[in-house]
């Protein structure tokens, strides 16, 4: 019996082991994969991030498209709408037809905004 015990926990540990180091090594490879992609793209990640930058300023919670052209230089206005999409942001209209954007995210912080400047 004891003999039957000792083969089943040596297989339990066994198998524990096995997994984990399998799950260690796919995980590795992952961060690798990604992280090769990201060098691949590293232009559109950091114009996400500085889209994301200019969109989070704590002063500002719209931006205009002419604005972020300026300092996002180098793409095309459509190419730049997508990065913009891909860093959160949705597009408005204001009155005067002029294209502006925010993040999503800051969406309860734009309404309670204007709430404030409405009372």
């Amino acid at each position: 019996m004891n003999d039957a015990l000792y083969a089943l926990a040596g297989t339990v540990v066994g198998s524990a082991v096995g997994g984990l180091i399998s799950y260690m090594l796919n995980r590795q490879q992952l961060q690798h994969q990604l992280q090769t992609l990201r060098e691949q793209h590293k232009t559109e990640f950091m114009a996400e991030e500085t889209a994301r930058h200019f969109l989070s300023h704590k002063g500002y919670t719209d931006r205009s498209f002419d604005t972020l052209r300026q300092h996002l230089g180098g793409f095309e206005d459509n190419e730049l709408r997508k990065i913009l999409v891909r860093a959160g942001a949705i597009r408005v209209y204001r009155e005067d037809n002029t294209e502006w954007w925010r993040l999503l995210s800051r969406m309860d912080e734009f309404i309670d905004s204007k709430r404030q400047r409405d009372s």
